[in-house]
């Protein structure tokens, strides 16, 4: 049985692998004073939190942790092309129910327990698109040259 992880493996399983590479980015990043602003008012969860990551993002320590474990799976599902096309494209769709999630509770609701702000909402989008178009687009087969 072959244990070794090869992450060039094909171009699906190498940007599942640059897309969890990012999210563990930022998920340390997160955690980083002067990277994160207000960083004293980072808080477990919810909408209370303060601080914010590049002055942009709306974080607290679930968001990162929600960020950090999103690039462990990408890791391990980037194993096989299966994986690699099941993490991009369901992991896109959950995105895409993030940001449809974001845009029904407010910022201050007491349901926004990420929390959420309208940066994350664009951001989300785009993460969910992106994701889901590089798991369709990347898994189809190799045309032949005649």
């Amino acid at each position: 049985m072959d244990t070794q992880v090869r992450y060039d493996a094909s171009p699906l399983q190498a940007s599942a692998a640059v897309v969890a590479l990012v999210f563990g980015i930022v998920g340390v990043a997160g955690f980083i004073p002067g990277v994160t602003t207000d960083f004293s008012d980072l808080q477990f969860a919810g909408h209370e939190s303060g601080a914010m990551l590049l002055g942009l993002f709306q974080v607290s320590v679930l968001h990162n942790l929600v960020h950090l474990g999103f690039a462990v799976a990408g890791f391990v599902l980037a194993r096989t092309a299966a994986g690699a096309r099941g993490y991009l494209v369901g992991g896109g769709a959950l995105y895409l129910v993030v940001f449809l999630y974001g845009l029904l509770v407010g910022a201050h609701d007491q349901a926004n327990f990420l929390p959420l702000n309208d940066a994350d909402d664009v951001l989300h989008v785009v993460l969910g698109v992106g994701m889901v178009l590089l798991g369709l687009l990347l898994n189809r087969p190799a045309k032949l040259s005649a």
